[in-house]
């Protein structure tokens, strides 16, 4: 028997803030870890690419960019030769580092959990085919 709920409101995204504005940006796959590798002070490209060993330079850039569009992150280009440039994060970014923490400790917490339910989904599908 199914419970009657509340519909859902339609306006609960609200087109004049749209999703894509989302200010978090830690649900994309390299986000977290950029803001991680900068928790301790300013890092050089070449620097955060050492422990995000599979990210492609392209998407580490375009993440960069992304921190940077939102307020997270600071590019500063220093006039040498070659040019050296950092990304350091912002006051706003450092924020993040507090969330960042907690879903560390609810992965910490619940993974034994998460991997036994994707490999129950995975069997019935095998199952199912």
């Amino acid at each position: 028997m199914r419970v009657l709920m509340r519909p859902l409101d339609p306006d609960m995204f609200d087109p004049s803030c749209p999703n894509s504005a989302m200010p978090i940006r830690i649900g994309d796959k390299w986000s977290a870890a950029v803001i991680r590798c900068l928790e301790e002070g300013p890092r050089r490209f070449s620097e955060i690419r050492v422990p995000l060993r599979g990210v492609t330079p392209k998407v580490l850039t375009q993440t960069l960019r992304a921190l940077e569009r939102d307020g997270m992150v600071t590019r500063t280009i220093y006039a040498e030769v070659p040019p050296r440039v950092e990304y350091e994060l912002t006051p706003l970014g450092r924020t993040l580092l507090k969330v960042i923490a907690a879903c560390r400790q609810w992965a910490d917490e619940h993974m034994t959990a998460l991997l036994a339910a994707r490999a129950a989904y995975e069997s019935r599908g095998e199952a199912e085919r």
